[in-house]
């Protein structure tokens, strides 16, 4: 590969991404792909990643959001690997701005990943970016848009790109350069961190199992660079996990129960299923994606002309039969990983993991492993690609042939809703700026839809709040929500004070139908609250006793 070929993929990955998101780059900053969910609170998060290294990297870890809890940015996967991202610029639209550039981002490094990886395995050019264009653009991705955490996935192919140049050549910046972005892909969270961590410690396994039967040793600088980006992994890895480790002992009501795992695990039929989200097999899978338990995480089909051409490379070659044979295995056991397990007697691979491997137990989700499973079938349908268009003599034929792979794989993987592109809501804009508020504060309702564009909205200054999105409600969290339930009246202005809430925020268009709906209409004479209208927000400033 040459600087110049590598230029025009990183290119094409990039106009994918926008021609694949569109028209969502002409609202960078005031819309957010796929909903108003999640990429709420995960715009928070790089924002805050990004606060912590400035202000305050020894305490990174305790965030604004659900006070007064400590370690309340590891509740989530902290995408702590963006920080440099998240330390330019300020406030509510920076933090649209930088989810949004990140998010095309991730898209374009898939494929620019995956791409350099199937390079380095043998692929040929086109059948490469029939590998960038499989796994970045896989359907089931779809369904995973509001998870910037689970998009990232750019580092695992491109490390181990890094790791096989560099060991093939004996070269100590190539095998460092692989364990570094190793290191950066665990920082982003475990979600992917650890499918990572496990797949090069058996990679790893492997490769010194063969050399030792093959008398084969890299030279003694690459094992003291091996040895050097093993510890940097696993020290980031130590230094990421502790404060998880702190938010387990802390808060019971986090454990992924092996009920909660079940209920996330699904059977074959997830792989002929794909997203509602999808263009073309959405309709057509909807029968099947009826029966399943939960659509989320549970359609991952990964596209058809993938896996018609991956098995042309087995049958047909592309690479050699070693790798292809790994290739193929590594599908299997990810697929069946990624089903998760039943209480049907099967003996389920990814209970063991469940049971045994440190880190496991924190996942509810198994189908998120579909990112190996990917990967691989990815790698496989490039060496298909390579093995058909070496069959076909004429150059203009074969780049034909080569053009209509991707573009086919792309349409399988759209999520366009029409002429108009995929839906692309806009955000919703603070009524007042949170930073110029006493804190901490506490906002009403508090509500799944509420807590989402409070945490969004607290990077006005990021002031303590008590509201908060994560993976699991904190108990405390919980008690407040049924403390406050009447607000305002003397005995919910009484618990406020004495734990120290200073400020009261009642969005008036987001209470019908919660226990706030009235608020606004109750009185607070002889509460010890004070209260200003402030467009749709109505402000309670809770005075102090005595």
């Amino acid at each position: 590969m040459t600087r110049r070929e590598l230029a025009l993929a990183a290119l094409v990955a990039v106009a994918v991404a926008l021609l694949m998101h569109w028209p969502l780059p002409l609202h960078i900053g005031s819309d957010v792909p796929r909903d108003i969910g999640d990429p709420l609170p995960q715009s928070w998060q790089v924002a805050w990643d990004g606060h912590a290294l400035l202000h305050q990297p020894l305490d990174w870890f305790q965030a604004n959001i659900f006070w007064p809890l400590p370690n309340s940015l590891a509740f989530s996967d902290a995408l702590v690997g963006y920080a440099p991202f998240g330390a330019i610029g300020s406030g509510v639209h920076a933090a649209v701005v930088r989810y949004d550039l990140l998010f095309l981002f991730a898209y374009a490094f898939a494929f620019f990943g995956a791409y350099v990886l199937a390079r380095e395995l043998g692929a040929g050019r086109a059948g490469a970016f029939v590998a960038g264009a499989a796994f970045a653009y896989a359907p089931w991705r779809l369904e995973q848009d509001g998870h910037l955490h689970v998009l990232s996935s750019g580092g695992i192919p491109l490390a181990l790109a890094l790791l096989v140049r560099g060991y093939r050549r004996d070269s100590v910046p190539w095998v460092a350069a692989g364990w570094l972005v190793a290191a950066w892909q665990v920082s982003l969270g475990f979600t992917l961190g650890l499918q990572i961590a496990y797949l090069l410690a058996l990679l790893c396994a492997g490769v010194a199992v063969w050399g030792l039967r093959s008398s084969w040793l890299p030279s003694r600088r690459v094992l003291v660079a091996t040895v050097a980006g093993v510890a940097v992994l696993g020290l980031t890895a130590l230094a990421l996990s502790r404060p998880y480790l702190e938010v387990a002992r802390d808060h019971p009501e986090a454990k992924r129960s092996e009920h909660t795992v079940a209920l996330y695990s699904g059977g074959f039929d997830q792989y002929l299923s794909a997203p509602g989200a999808n263009t073309f097999w959405g309709p057509v899978t909807h029968g099947i994606r009826k029966g399943l338990a939960f659509n989320p995480e549970q359609t991952l089909f990964p596209g058809l002309l993938v896996v018609l051409l991956g098995l042309a490379c087995l049958a047909l070659g592309g690479y050699s039969r070693r790798l292809r044979i790994g290739l193929l295995i590594a599908v299997l056991v990810c697929g069946w990983l990624a089903m998760g397990f039943h209480d049907d007697g099967w003996p389920w691979p990814y209970k063991l993991l469940y049971e045994h491997a440190p880190g496991w137990e924190s996942s509810r989700t198994p189908g998120r492993l579909n990112t190996l499973t990917s990967l691989a079938l990815a790698l496989l349908a490039a060496g298909g690609a390579t093995a058909l268009l070496a069959r076909v003599r004429r150059p203009r034929a074969r780049t034909a042939l080569a053009v209509a792979f991707v573009a086919v794989i792309l349409f399988e993987g759209a999520g366009f809703e029409g002429l108009d592109g995929p839906a692309h809501p806009a955000v919703p804009k603070p009524p007042l700026a949170l930073g110029s508020l006493p804190d901490p504060q506490l906002h009403l309702p508090m509500s799944r839809v509420g807590n989402r564009r409070y945490v969004l909205w607290s990077t006005d200054g990021f002031p303590q709040i008590v509201n908060g999105r994560a993976s699991f409600g904190p108990r405390l969290t919980s008690e407040i929500a049924y403390r406050v339930r009447n607000f305002p009246d003397r005995e919910s202005a009484a618990y406020l004070r004495r734990i120290g809430v200073r400020t009261v925020v009642l969005y008036t268009q987001l209470a019908p139908g919660t226990s706030w709906a009235r608020a606004a209409e109750r009185p607070v004479s002889g509460l010890g609250l004070g209260r200003e209208r402030r467009g749709a927000a109505i402000v309670y400033r809770v005075v102090a006793a005595g």
